[in-house]
């Protein structure tokens, strides 16, 4: 919000000292907006850790240009009178963007100055030189706004070994116990998360408590699948942000709002058709017509899952090991229809307008299979960083049922990177055309 306030001013200044004709309010409110929405789609409202004015000059000059040349266009087509020509709108765009840099230097030398004073509480994660002189340079420049609380080492390491008088963490349980009693705000890998002992685990707990993850890069090494154009630097290592779910609060409450408001319209429109599927599975199946499942949510928070019933398992016990498949046979007629054409996941609309899943998302999963992928699949508990949905990127691309779950958690955490309102738009739009083609599991 400072860096924002800081190009308003210096925005309006501009505007009040070059610009080419007295523009009336409305244009300048205009340009404002334009301003902050270029600016955010740049990325130039991101905080880091080495923030530089200098380094973002280039991109304020392109944008200052480009705010200046439309909006003086829309201007004109207004009232002719108020045309300006290249030269005058070059030279304030030219200045715009010279003040826009002095003021946000100076927000950042206060931002960084109250880092110092106030930094938050960091976890390092790895052993060996690296992380030593990691835990050195945070220890002894605190303007990265990071206090080293503790070290997590991971299972099997030597928790007797000194490292900055700091304690060593040995389990994922320590290192959540550290995050609590701590208030861990910042986690610092030294080695890729798949690569760390108790990594994925590791990982899933600080997304989990809204950590910021970063990765440490050094000796010219980029992260494998972490693609990191600009890194951010920790006195000369680069340093990678690692998305742990969408740091967007205002998007995040807009996605909210349209999963119970969509849900709660989809339940009206589909009232019939659910009153259908429950009156085939009571006369089929017999009573029993919603079935009734604990799986894992977002950050790893349990709720009932609610679905049509479409075979009935032995037990309690069979119901949350034993892996399902369209195939089973004592699956019904009516069963098999419901698979097919997705109707036995209708219910959990319900579950959406509560607000124990989304719309989209990674699908839900038992807590058993939960532990079982965890172990064998790398990347797998990181997927559980954000709210499950009843539909996401890799149900759309084929793989529901009994299919690989490794392409699937290598799906949903693709999604979880690149989150945005309108990729739910199309993973639900896509999501409608397979059922028309009746593309369930």
């Amino acid at each position: 919000m400072a860096l924002v306030a800081s190009d308003v001013l210096s925005l309006g200044l501009v505007v009040a000292l070059a610009a080419p004709a007295p523009w009336p309010p409305a244009a300048v409110l205009l340009q404002a907006a334009a301003q902050v929405l270029l600016h955010a789609h740049r990325g130039l409202y991101r905080s880091g850790l080495s923030p530089s004015a200098l380094a973002e000059l280039p991109a304020l000059a392109g944008l200052a240009v480009v705010q200046w040349y439309v909006v003086a266009e829309a201007v004109s087509a207004y009232d002719p009178r108020l045309a300006a020509g290249w030269a005058e709108l070059g030279c304030a765009a030219g200045l715009q963007a010279l003040v826009s840099c002095g003021g946000r230097a100076v927000v950042h030398r206060a931002r960084l100055w109250s880092a110092g004073r106030n930094p938050q509480s960091t976890l390092v994660v790895g052993d060996g030189p690296v992380a030593d002189r990691v835990l050195a340079v945070l220890q002894e420049h605190p303007r990265y706004g990071m206090r080293p609380v503790g070290r997590v080492v991971g299972s099997g390491a030597d928790a007797g070994r000194p490292a900055a008088a700091l304690p060593v963490l040995t389990s994922v349980q320590d290192a959540g116990r550290a995050v609590v009693q701590n208030s861990v705000r910042h986690a610092v890998f030294t080695v890729p998360p798949e690569a760390a002992p108790d990594g994925a685990e590791l990982f899933a707990l600080f997304a989990r408590h809204g950590c910021r993850v970063w990765l440490i890069s050094h000796q010219g090494t980029v992260p494998q699948g972490r693609p990191s154009p600009r890194p951010d630097h920790l006195w000369g290592f680069a340093a990678h942000s690692l998305h742990t779910g969408p740091h967007r609060p205002v998007a995040r409450r807009v996605k909210r709002a349209m999963d119970a408001v969509l849900a709660t319209v989809a339940l009206v429109v589909v009232s019939p058709v659910m009153a259908a599927c429950a009156l085939a599975v009571r006369v089929c199946d017999g009573p029993g017509v919603i079935f009734r499942q604990e799986r894992i949510g977002g950050y790893g928070r349990p709720f009932v899952l609610l679905k049509f019933r479409t075979l009935r398992p032995a037990d309690a016990h069979e119901a949350a090991t034993r892996w399902n498949v369209s195939a089973d046979r004592r699956m019904s007629r009516v069963g098999r229809v419901l698979r097919r054409t997705s109707f036995d996941e209708l219910p959990q609309l319900w579950n959406v307008v509560r607000g124990d899943m989304s719309l989209v998302g990674p699908r839900p999963e038992r807590p058993y299979f939960v532990q079982q992928f965890s172990r064998k699949h790398p990347g797998y508990r990181a997927r559980h960083r954000m709210p499950v949905g009843i539909t996401g990127l890799a149900q759309v691309h084929g793989l529901r049922g009994d299919t690989s779950i490794e392409d699937r958690a290598r799906f949903d955490n693709r999604y979880i990177e690149t989150w945005s309102l309108w990729q739910d738009m199309c993973v639900l739009a896509r999501t409608a055309g397979s059922v028309f083609r009746l593309g369930g599991s």
